[in-house]
């Protein structure tokens, strides 16, 4: 388990006007407010969450 690679997102964009599936994926991903910073493991899924939300969040 040690060798598990993780992802750092950060929230840096309001997901207010957004679409409430956008808003959805960014809660899924367990950020709550601006500059929130959450550690995920790099699966398939989450990838694909940070690509749908893209232009809210930022890999740190």
């Amino acid at each position: 388990m040690a060798d598990t690679k993780t992802l750092k997102v950060k929230l840096v964009k309001s997901p207010i006007g957004c679409k409430q599936s956008h808003r959805d994926t960014v809660r899924g991903l367990g950020l709550r407010r601006l500059n929130s910073v959450r550690e995920l493991q790099d699966t398939p899924a989450v990838r694909g969450m940070v690509d749908k939300v893209s232009y809210l969040v930022q890999i740190v």
